[in-house]
């Protein structure tokens, strides 16, 4: 027997049993995670390895200008080691993308791989100080207890250097090590220096600076270029606790 539909319930059949299914909602795109620009630059831009490679050249060559009035054995160049000898981009990348902020413990969890990888000319720069007669202080503020992973980091890059100065119960002020190299108390068998050079990423990297010579005219940056030499790190440093203006 034939059962017949009301028009109204036949319309309804037909228009569920045509209509194509509905498809699922796409799973939406995750938003990439990019590095901070400061963070980018110095990792990946083709300017910041020119000007590392550039202040070195220059410093290599003003080097060879002064060592030939002193003795072989009887000066010596002093160098920070972050951002300056020891490139600790992959750190702050990590950071980064994993929103953190820097801690003592992540940073000195990162200065124990002994990972970090040579500023570009750092090494070359080193090499020419040696063969001039020159000695090589790293003078950092790395705490004491990761001082020596910091030696192992430079040797696993083939960086020789005569002393490794870091910071003893958190006293930054690079000051007082400067004076134990030029004086001779840095290190056992280290006689007291004459220091023709500093290279550093931080105003305070050089004897008697700080973020305050700003204030004191165009004179007081006259070293740099002949015995002080700086690299960019817009990364992190004491200027950033100055007036944002």
């Amino acid at each position: 027997m034939m059962i017949r539909l009301p028009p109204v319930l036949l319309v309804v059949l037909t228009a569920c049993a045509s209509a194509p299914p509905q498809p699922q909602a796409a799973a939406p795109t995750p938003v990439p995670v990019t590095l901070p620009r400061d963070v980018h630059w110095f990792r990946n831009s083709a300017e910041y390895r020119a000007i590392a490679i550039q202040t070195f050249g220059a410093a290599s060559a003003r080097l060879r200008e002064l060592a030939s009035s002193h003795a072989r054995g009887g000066w010596a160049v002093i160098l920070d080691a972050d951002e300056t000898v020891l490139d600790n981009s992959e750190y702050q990348r990590r950071l980064a993308l994993g929103g953190g902020t820097f801690a003592s413990d992540t940073w000195n969890a990162w200065v124990r791989e002994e990972a970090a990888v040579a500023v570009p000319g750092a090494a070359g720069f080193i090499r020419a100080v040696r063969e001039l007669g020159g000695r090589v202080a790293i003078v950092t503020n790395r705490d004491d207890e990761v001082c020596d992973a910091t030696r192992a980091n430079l040797r696993r890059l083939s960086i020789e250097v005569d002393v490794v100065l870091c910071r003893q119960l958190g006293v930054s002020d690079k000051n007082p090590r400067f004076a134990a190299v030029t004086g001779g108390s840095a290190a056992a068998g280290l006689p007291a220096l004459v220091v023709l050079l500093w290279v550093g990423d931080n105003v305070q990297d050089f004897p008697g600076l700080t973020q305050d010579v700003r204030a004191q005219g165009e004179a007081a940056f006259d070293a740099f270029g002949r015995t002080w030499f700086v690299l960019p790190n817009p990364m992190y440093g004491s200027w950033e606790r100055n007036p944002a203006r």
